[in-house]
């Protein structure tokens, strides 16, 4: 569960940073164009957010079904494999009690031992397999909420500077920007640490999709018609 988890932090809180500059650059060349003076901060929020939520519901259901999918996929599997196994122990206990009924001559109180053995292993089997289910859920809703909230804050939180400002200018787009940026620099960090890698190669790696970002979006919305 550890593992997947901050796979889906890392992978997700990157994809809302990145959404999210997408989402600011759009609002950025309305600015650069000259059409706009300033930008209303309460459409670039309400914008964000419902990007930012629409990340969460699609992060957190898309991981929890195919979680859910994956979990029981491999919980059938182990299942039919002690299946198997406990057919053949059982098939084994049978002969070997059917050789001691045979030698002591004790035939019914070898069955009732035998019984009595089964049904306890079946009590212990069942209690198992709840703590197995306890377990299985559990890192399903945690994986999911992982997966839904990462992408959520990585988009959110580049939204802070323009809670501040009724009107949006190019200092608070800057801001934000910025805002990006250090959060690919403590994922290049984290990722770098996990890795025992270098550090600076994993940030310029991560900085490398915010600069392509940015080259592909601001020309094509920058020549894009608007009437």
């Amino acid at each position: 569960m550890g593992a997947i988890a901050r796979r889906y932090f890392v992978n997700n809180l990157y994809d809302g940073a990145i959404t999210i500059t997408g989402s600011l650059i759009a609002f950025l060349t309305l600015l650069l164009k000259g059409q706009e003076s300033t930008i209303d901060s309460y459409l670039i929020i309400m914008t964000g957010l419902g990007t930012c939520i629409s990340m969460f519901i699609s992060g957190f259901s898309g991981s929890y079904l195919s979680e859910k999918a994956e979990q029981k996929k491999i919980k059938y599997e182990i299942e039919r494999a002690m299946g198997r196994l406990g057919q053949e122990l059982e098939e084994e206990s049978v002969e070997l009690d059917e050789i001691e009924i045979q030698r002591a001559m004790l035939k019914e109180v070898r069955v009732r031992k035998f019984r009595i053995k089964k049904k306890k292993e079946d009590k212990k089997e069942s209690k198992v397999e709840t703590l197995y289910e306890r377990a299985e859920s559990l890192a399903n809703k945690v994986v999911s909420l992982v997966n839904g909230g990462a992408p959520f804050l990585g988009g959110f939180v580049p939204l802070i500077p323009f809670f501040f400002v009724s009107q949006a200018e190019l200092p608070s787009f800057i801001i934000s920007f910025i805002i990006i940026i250090g959060i690919i620099i403590l994922l290049g960090v984290f990722l770098g640490r996990i890795s025992k890698e270098s550090i600076i190669k994993n940030i310029l790696q991560m900085f490398f999709a915010f600069i392509i970002t940015f080259l592909l979006t601001m020309p094509i919305l920058l020549f894009t018609p608007t009437s």
